[in-house]
């Protein structure tokens, strides 16, 4: 029987991304959450007394800020070399050879494959041959499958690869191959990295993506880990996930139809959140949460949206502390039909601003004019999947009907105090 582990893309020491969006967040403590799954990555390994550990590429981030995220790797591979378990590494995108400017000597039961080619480690106790190759550099676009050796006759043949296959969404094309160029090639098992969720493409042989380690940003929500593999001859391999993160994000949709007071608007809020923060206990979650639905309130949200951001975030606060964090809050919802009995100019908006949602050209050239100011935000409005896009028309029917929220307000209070 042969047992290990294989994981990918740990991403040493990156930084989770936005937490400082939220005044109060432990982002220091937050930030060595890649370090604290990789400890649970090597207690894990010991716990089952595995006999190897497999890294599918990517176990840094780049290059090291300095030489201490290489002698915290080195400390924990320590922990394994002591328990009997050798790692066997590829590099990955992130820390090709040409992006690696820092290094440190591993010790003797770490083994990094070659940049250079493809080569066969052999595991001659347990009858098993791992075939790798590294990145040399960042962008790899030949398909290194084609040229990983023939299985070893008698051996239970691993294939390590960094690999987006034939592409999958959010994720670079990088050493792309077909399932059948792994399938044909006779190995009893693909340990693929690359992609950070889980995916077993295949079952016989399996090819598998464990996921990341960690998730680092709300592009990488739910639960991450990697997998252990139990494999007996005669038998197909055993498949078990295994979660190894400390922090989970996620995206949150609390939707507000029917709703008519805003103080529903919370109480709805806190139903669906709590039910998230459950799933994940004992682990805080960062959520980035989403209101939508037609509702009455439309108006009342979209005229001052900074208010229900710091109202969702106390709530957040006061019902679950520390174990909640809203990196963002975006609102999405819409306007009940409005009434006939609007005053004319408020009519006469109406009008204008639902012939302007209706019509994409006139969209793209309002979001032309507006670009130059769109540059002028600051970079939570400029970057990431959240930025404004002035060519993107689903955003712009988005922002015009927040600023004619925020008009029908001000003229009716206006006209109140006249």
């Amino acid at each position: 029987m042969i047992k290990f582990i294989h994981s990918a893309d740990v991403h040493l020491d990156s930084p989770l991304h936005r937490l400082e969006a939220y005044d109060g967040a432990p982002v220091e403590e937050i930030r060595q959450a890649s370090r604290r799954a990789f400890e649970n990555l090597v207690d894990l390994a010991v716990d089952e007394a595995v006999d190897f550990v497999l890294i599918a590429g990517d176990l840094f981030d780049g290059d090291w800020k300095d030489y201490n995220t290489g002698l915290y790797f080195i400390s924990q591979v320590r922990r394994l070399g002591e328990a009997g378990i050798q790692v066997l590494i590829i590099s990955g995108n992130h820390d090709a050879a040409g992006r690696m400017t820092r290094t440190l000597p591993y010790p003797d039961t770490v083994h990094v494959f070659s940049s250079r080619r493809p080569e066969t480690k052999i595991l001659d106790d347990l009858k098993a041959a791992v075939h790798g190759q590294s990145f040399s550099k960042a962008a790899i676009t030949d398909n290194l499958a084609l040229d990983y050796p023939d299985p070893v006759p008698g051996h239970f043949n691993i294939g390590l690869l960094h690999t987006s296959l034939t592409g999958r969404e959010g994720h670079e094309n990088y050493a792309p191959c077909s399932l059948d160029d792994l399938i044909n090639k006779g190995y009893d098992y693909w340990a693929l990295g690359h992609v950070h969720q889980f995916e077993q493409v295949a079952d016989d042989p399996p090819v598998v993506f464990p996921g990341c380690v960690q998730g680092r940003h709300i592009r990488e929500p739910g639960a991450k880990g990697c997998v252990l593999v139990t494999a007996e001859e005669g038998a197909p391999p055993e498949i078990t996930r295994h979660d190894l993160d400390v922090i989970r994000w996620e995206r949150v949709h609390v939707g507000l139809g029917g709703v008519t007071r805003a103080d529903e608007i919370l109480e709805r809020f806190l139903a669906v959140f709590e039910a998230v923060i459950d799933r994940h206990d004992p682990k805080p979650v960062i959520a980035r949460v989403e209101f939508g639905g037609e509702t009455d309130v439309h108006d009342q949200i979209a005229a001052d949206p900074e208010h229900l951001k710091h109202a969702v975030r106390s709530t957040a606060i006061a019902h679950f502390g520390d174990r909640a964090w809203i990196e963002k809050v975006i609102v999405r919802t819409r306007p009940r039909a409005r009434s006939v009995a609007d005053p004319g100019p408020l009519r006469e908006l109406s009008a204008l601003v639902d012939d302007l949602m209706a019509n994409d050209p006139e969209l793209l050239e309002l979001g032309k004019a507006l670009s130059t100011l769109f540059q002028k935000l600051p970079p939570d409005y400029r970057q990431g999947d959240a930025r404004l896009q002035p060519d993107d028309p689903e955003q712009l029917r988005e922002l015009v009907a927040q600023a004619h929220a925020l008009l029908v307000n001000r003229m009716k209070k206006e006209a109140a105090a006249s």
